[in-house]
């Protein structure tokens, strides 16, 4: 999270109180200022209301989890829609070890039994036919050579976060205080969504298999593998799409 748009606090309701206005440094897809250093309020730079009131709806059925927690509903700044969420202690990871690895398995694996079965209104970002589409738009071939390669067949099992990368995951002296970011969150494939976070929190097999364990999957590397393929080979070209670094994925599939 950071900050596309500058506001000051007459772009804030009046009825909120706020004092100090504040804006974050970090993340570059929405705007996010921390409001008297309890309360953050993020605007949502690209997502439409309905979708902003799905990531609420989904907020308050997990509340029961390490997650943020939302004050009051959908209004809008600037024309956009915004939320504001307690303020989340804690610092996100550069690299994570055994410990935190299993600590985010079983928060995933608990944010998905509260999920299972559960319909999202939002578009269901990670199907094959929407990264196809996106590849078409890249013009690479051999991204379409990977995903032809790729002969996984992705289910529909309840919501998933979808982008569950280190910078989405608070700790605070070494235990999990909050996972954020939910604007992705749609229906999907569970293991993928195990993937993703495989792709950005795991170097190794030995955490690959930390990060199973504790989810409660009973599947080998070789059956994860597939999956993992299939997240790197999304967020490659998401980041080629978005003009990111994608080279480094690119590398673990080739």
């Amino acid at each position: 999270m950071g900050v596309k748009r500058v506001i000051t606090l007459s772009d804030l309701p009046a009825s909120l109180g706020v004092q100090t206005l504040a804006s974050s440094t970090d993340g570059v897809m929405d705007s996010v200022y921390f409001l008297d250093d309890d309360r953050v309020v993020k605007i949502f730079e690209t997502a439409s209301e309905e979708a902003v009131a799905e990531e609420l709806k989904l907020l308050i059925h997990c509340g029961s989890l390490h997650v943020s927690r939302a004050e009051g509903g959908v209004f809008r700044v600037q024309n956009k829609p915004a939320l504001i969420y307690r303020r989340c202690r804690g610092e996100s990871l550069k690299d994570a070890g055994i410990d935190e690895i299993r600590q985010i398995g079983a928060f995933l694996r608990d944010f998905h039994h509260l999920t299972a079965g559960r319909r999202s209104t939002n578009e269901r970002l990670f199907e094959k036919s929407r990264l196809a589409r996106m590849i078409r738009e890249t013009h690479t071939d051999i991204f379409d050579t990977l995903l032809k390669k790729n002969d996984l067949t992705l289910r529909d099992e309840g919501i998933i976060h979808g982008d569950l990368f280190l910078d989405n995951a608070l700790f605070l002296e070494g235990r999990l205080s909050c996972v954020i970011d939910f604007t992705q969150a749609c229906n999907g494939d569970f293991l993928f969504d195990l993937a993703v976070t495989d792709l950005s929190w795991c170097d190794s097999d030995e955490k690959t298999e930390a990060l199973l364990k504790s989810y409660g999957a009973t599947l080998t590397l070789d059956e994860f593998r597939p999956y993992r393929e299939y997240a790197t080979l999304f967020y490659c070209v998401n980041r080629y799409l978005n003009g990111g670094n994608y080279q480094e994925l690119l590398e673990k599939l080739v």
